[in-house]
C-alpha cells in the first residue's frame, strides 16, 4: 500500500489521527505474528473504530463508515486545488495532475476490506463497520441534504472503475458545492475567539421558499434581481429592507439564501456589536468562489450608539475596495436606520453645524443602493394572506367564519401582518 506520507495537495489528511491508525495497521497486517505487533494494531484499529462511529453519529453517516470518513476529509480540505475548484471546476493543468497523484493513494485505502484485520479486531465488528445502520435520520453537523450529498458520492468514489472515474466525482461535487465549511453550509456567524473572528456555520435553517410569502410580489421581484445580477458576475447594490415589523423581511433573505445556494451564494450573519470585526471577516472570504451576502437582521442605532461608523467605512468610504463577490443586506423597520430627534432639524441643539449632523445620520442609509419597502397589508390583502395560509396547511373552515376569526386575531396581536397571519394558521392547527 502506498504511504499517506506521499500525499502532495492533499497532505494535511496524514496529520489525521484516525487515516494514520488505520493506514499503519493495513500496513503492519503481513506481521501479525508478532505479538507486540499485533497487540499495538489491536490498540489503533479500536480506537479508530470508535472515532468512526463517533463520526457516524455526529453526521448521520451509515453503511461503509470509512469510505464516509475518507470522503468527508476530501470535501473538507481546503487545499490550492480544492479551492480552485470550488464553484467552478477544473479540467486540465499541472495542479489536476498533482491531484491524481494524490487520488491514487486515496483510493487504495478506500478499496480496503477491514475484514482481512481478522486477527487484529473481530471479523463481525470490521462486518459492522463496513455496514453501519444508524439510529436515526438525524445529524448534528450537516443538514440533511448535504449529509445525503457526502454518502452519494462516497458510494460512487466506492463504485468507480478507474482513477479518471474517481477524480471527476471528486470534482464535480467541488464543482456544485465546494469544499470545506464555506461549501458544505448555506449560513454562518461570527464567533468572537482568541485568534480574531471565526465565520461559525450555522447547520439549522428554516427551509422557507420565496413563493412561501404571499403578496409583496414587486418587493421580492427587486431583491431577485439585484441577488441574480450579483450571482452572475454584473453590478450589483447593497440592499435595505425596510418597513413594519412581521412583513417578512428577513424571511425573504432566508428565501433568496435558500433558492440561489446552489449557485454559490452563502450568508454571513453579523450583529452591529461585531461590526468591528467586519474586516477581518471581510479578509477571510475575499479570494473564494463563492458570492458572500453579510446579512445584518434588524438593523438599527440609538443616537449614542457608533458601531455604524464600521459599516459606513466597509461600504463605502475605506482605503480597500469592497470585494467583488461581497454585499451587504439590511433589514430594518427604520428606513434611515440612525435615530433622529426633531430637535436635529429644528432648532438650537448646541451644535455649532447642525446640517452636519443630519447628514451624517443619513449617510449611512444612503449607501444602500436599493432600498425596498415591506408595509403592512391592507385589510384585504391580510384576508388574502389567510386564505391561502389556511390552504397550504389543510385548514377547512367556511371562509367567512375564517376571516372574521383572523380579523379579531390580527385586533389582539399585533396588527395586520404576515407573521400576524401565520400565528393565527398556527393558533388554529394547534386547535385540531
Amino acid at each position: 500500500m502506498e504511504s499517506i506520507d506521499e500525499l502532495v495537495v492533499y497532505r494535511d489528511v496524514r496529520n489525521d489521527e484516525v487515516v494514520r491508525n488505520i493506514v499503519e495497521v493495513m500496513t503492519q497486517s503481513v506481521s501479525f505474528s508478532d505479538p507486540d505487533v499485533l497487540e499495538s494494531c489491536k490498540e489503533k484499529i479500536f480506537s479508530a473504530f470508535h472515532r468512526l462511529i463517533e463520526c457516524a453519529g455526529i453526521y448521520g453517516f451509515e453503511k461503509n463508515l470509512w469510505q464516509n470518513y475518507l470522503t468527508l476529509s476530501l470535501v473538507n480540505n481546503e487545499n490550492v486545488f480544492t479551492t480552485a475548484c470550488e464553484i467552478r471546476g477544473i479540467e486540465n493543468g499541472t495542479l489536476l495532475g498533482l491531484a491524481m497523484h494524490d487520488f491514487l493513494i486515496f483510493r487504495e485505502m478506500f478499496s480496503y476490506d477491514f475484514r482481512k484485520l481478522s486477527k487484529a479486531a473481530d471479523r463481525s465488528l470490521s462486518e459492522m463497520i463496513m455496514n453501519y445502520k444508524r439510529v436515526d435520520d438525524s445529524g448534528k453537523a450537516f443538514n440533511k441534504r448535504i449529509r445525503n450529498c457526502i454518502c452519494e458520492l462516497s458510494c460512487k468514489l466506492d463504485k468507480s472503475k478507474s482513477i479518471g472515474e474517481f477524480a471527476k466525482h471528486i470534482i464535480d461535487f467541488y464543482k456544485r458545492f465546494g469544499v470545506g465549511k464555506l461549501g458544505l453550509h448555506k449560513a454562518f456567524r461570527v464567533a468572537h475567539g482568541e485568534s480574531g473572528a471565526m465565520i461559525v456555520p450555522i447547520t439549522n435553517i428554516t427551509h422557507v421558499n420565496l413563493d412561501d410569502l404571499v403578496g409583496y410580489e414587486s418587493a421580492k421581484e427587486k431583491l431577485t434581481e439585484n441577488t441574480e445580477a450579483f450571482l452572475n458576475g454584473k453590478k450589483a447594490n447593497n440592499c435595505l429592507l425596510f418597513g413594519d415589523a412581521g412583513t417578512g423581511k428577513s424571511s425573504s433573505i432566508k428565501a433568496i439564501l435558500n433558492k440561489y445556494y446552489e449557485q454559490g451564494l452563502r450568508i454571513i450573519e453579523i450583529y452591529k456589536h461585531q461590526f468591528q470585526d467586519l474586516n477581518d471577516v471581510i479578509a477571510q472570504i475575499k479570494n473564494r468562489n463563492y458570492k458572500f451576502i453579510i446579512y445584518m437582521d434588524d438593523l438599527s442605532f440609538e443616537e449614542f450608539e457608533v458601531e455604524y461608523k464600521y459599516l459606513k467605512a466597509v461600504i463605502e468610504g475605506g482605503l480597500e475596495k469592497k470585494p467583488e463577490n461581497v454585499l451587504i443586506y439590511a433589514t430594518s423597520n427604520r428606513r434611515h436606520l440612525i435615530k433622529e430627534e426633531f430637535s436635529d432639524r429644528e432648532g438650537w441643539t448646541g451644535d455649532v453645524h447642525k446640517t452636519d449632523t443630519v447628514q451624517e445620520k443619513l449617510s449611512l442609509a444612503a449607501r444602500f443602493g436599493v432600498t425596498i419597502y415591506f408595509g403592512s397589508p391592507e385589510k384585504k390583502q391580510f384576508e388574502d394572506i389567510v386564505k391561502v395560509l389556511a390552504e397550504r396547511n389543510g385548514i377547512g373552515m367556511d371562509e367567512k367564519e375564517l376571516l372574521l376569526e383572523a380579523n379579531r386575531w390580527e385586533l389582539n396581536h399585533g396588527g395586520r401582518s404576515g407573521r400576524t397571519a401565520q400565528q393565527f394558521i398556527d393558533y388554529l392547527l394547534g386547535k385540531q
